[in-house]
């Protein structure tokens, strides 16, 4: 038995819905980012007690079809924006998505903008420029490493995303004494 799992962005998330599932005792085959695997259906009150457990850390059972198809169109942008990160970004998103989901690109689109109220590509640009956030605030990086690491064409291309999503320059980011991040479970 397969559960998706809403807001899970990162691994801390999938060690979060484990010990969730755990501390409930439940037969937990597996977790990844988005989904928890049982190895066995759940009775509904232990449907019931996960459910709560994982909202009091911010998590969510999908309800229905497209919330399920949403949580695991994030969970795929989240695997893609690494894909990226790694080098091995030479597909597009559609091709990406079609591999890793069991329906086709139109659909997963359809389904996510009704859901959602954005497309694909959009929330995935907000996915990125979040990104770019964080790696800004390690400092390893210059926007021009940045600008490669995740695959922009230029360090003004990225710039005028930035600025586009934000609505202020890297610089006046950079100048902000208390940079604001989205978590990416709120995006």
């Amino acid at each position: 038995m397969e559960k998706v799992v809403k807001n899970m962005v990162c691994p801390r998330c999938v060690e979060s819905v484990t010990k969730a599932a755990n501390d409930l005792r439940l037969p937990v085959r597996d977790v990844e980012i988005g989904k928890i695997r049982f190895t066995r259906k759940l009775r509904s009150s232990e449907l019931e007690n996960l459910a709560s457990k994982l909202e009091e850390n911010g998590f969510e059972l999908a309800e229905n079809r497209n919330q399920e198809i949403v949580s695991s169109v994030q969970a795929a942008l989240i695997d893609y924006l690494s894909y990226i990160e790694t080098g091995d970004g030479s597909s597009n998103i559609s091709s990406f998505l079609t591999r890793k989901l069991p329906y086709n690109y139109s659909y997963l689109s359809q389904v996510f903008s009704r859901e959602k109220g954005t497309t694909i590509e959009k929330f995935f640009i907000k996915l990125k420029i979040e990104r770019v956030k964080e790696l800004l605030e390690f400092k390893k990086y210059t926007l021009s490493e940045i600008a490669w690491k995740l695959n922009y064409s230029s360090v003004q291309y990225l710039s005028n995303q930035f600025k586009s999503v934000t609505g202020i320059t890297v610089t006046e980011y950079l100048g902000q004494p208390d940079r604001e991040r989205i978590p990416l479970d709120q995006l």
